[in-house]
């Protein structure tokens, strides 16, 4: 593992950056397979950093068989949404080794290149594993966030006359059963625990949605007081609305963590997962079960680790991007300003029906998105 880590240390060095030998293995990659091309759908650069970190981090986690499954099931599950093969994974594997023994030479320790592809080989059969063996875990998360939320009842037809009489029958008998077994607890122990979370006891109603569960439980499991688990909440419908959708679930992930780190006080985000769970038990009593309680664990295990690598980061990002800002020359800002819409309507040519504005408006728009980004 040392002789590992040593050889790929030594593959960055030959680059200015780590980011260069991104781009180095990008282009590598599109020049032995250009059809793949459709499958990396964010930057260049970008994806040059975000693959010397990730891999970066496989290779120093090889001592420790744990954290190395965890890693990679971290990264398939964020590539849930890719068609991943063993073809596919053998040609960009290859693409990688050609540029490391390009640099390398000589100096590459035949075992250590045996040992750079069984990791890479590792890595892409955990893509492969994850998207075959857990798209179940997936469905049962989707499904069971409808019924939670209730969205098929609201998504579907209007109901009928004896439709809706039959609906509010049934509202009225759970009411009735949640009245009746509030009935036993102590009301002087949940009027306190209501009053602890904010709320006056006279305006206290039986939970029916997830939301409203999730509060109540919060309160009641003394969680009252972290006021970042609502902003989590807030952000849970677009998570699990988008659990196979890997680069929209990691730009929620992303904003999320943004908001987050707006937030003074602790994050425990495992507190977030126990109520979680306790109010989907709620919403969910008649299907939930232990498929359930794995699935959903799996979920939030997987963005309690997206969130925990960029808890701390935006900070740093935000000190960086205001240097950038106050560094660069008004020839440089106007050159930005020209080709932010030029990329725009070139990618998405309907947007030039909304962007009617004279160039200086739109100059100004994109000053003020500059603007915003450090609000």
């Amino acid at each position: 593992a040392d002789k590992i880590q040593t050889t790929w240390q030594a593959f960055l060095q030959k680059y200015p950056s780590r980011e260069f030998a991104g781009e180095a293995i990008f282009n590598s990659i599109m020049e032995e397979a250009p059809t793949l091309q459709s499958l990396f759908k964010m930057p260049r650069s970008v994806f040059g950093i975000r693959f010397t970190i990730s891999f970066t981090n496989i290779i120093g986690s090889c001592k420790d068989v744990a954290l190395l499954k965890k890693l990679v099931e971290t990264l398939g599950f964020q590539h849930m949404d890719l068609e991943v093969t063993a073809p596919r994974v053998g040609v960009v594997r290859d693409a990688i080794m050609a540029v490391v023994e390009n640099e390398l030479g000589v100096s590459l320790d035949p075992v250590v290149g045996c040992a750079l592809k069984a990791i890479l080989n590792y890595t892409g059969g955990a893509f492969i594993f994850v998207k075959r063996e857990l798209g179940g875990r997936i469905r049962i998360i989707q499904r069971s966030w409808r019924i939670a939320n209730r969205k098929d009842e609201l998504e579907g037809e209007e109901p009928t006359g004896s439709q809706l009489g039959t609906m509010v029958e049934e509202v009225q008998e759970e009411v009735e059963e949640e009245e009746d077994h509030l009935a036993l607890q102590d009301n002087e122990e949940i009027a306190a625990i209501l009053h602890a979370s904010g709320d006056k006891a006279q305006n206290a109603k039986v939970p029916s949605t997830f939301s409203e569960m999730f509060l109540f439980n919060a309160a009641v499991m003394g969680f009252s007081e972290s006021k970042w688990m609502k902003q989590v909440l807030a952000s849970l419908d677009a998570i699990a609305t988008n659990v196979a959708n890997s680069a929209r679930l990691q730009e929620e992930c992303d904003v999320l963590s943004l908001v987050l780190a707006k937030y003074k006080g602790v994050i425990n985000l495992p507190e977030f997962k126990a109520v979680m769970l306790a109010s989907l038990r709620s919403v969910v009593p008649q299907d939930w079960d232990m498929e359930h309680e794995t699935a959903w664990t799996w979920l939030w295990e997987n963005v309690e680790r997206m969130l925990t690598a960029m808890l701390g980061t935006p900070l740093r990002y935000e000190k960086a991007l205001r240097n950038w800002m106050s560094d660069i020359t008004e020839e440089t800002r106007m050159k930005w300003r020209r080709l932010v819409f030029s990329k725009l309507f070139k990618t998405t040519p309907a947007a030039q029906n909304y962007l009617k504005q004279s160039t200086g408006r739109l100059h100004f728009i994109v000053d003020r998105i500059l603007e915003m980004t450090l609000e």
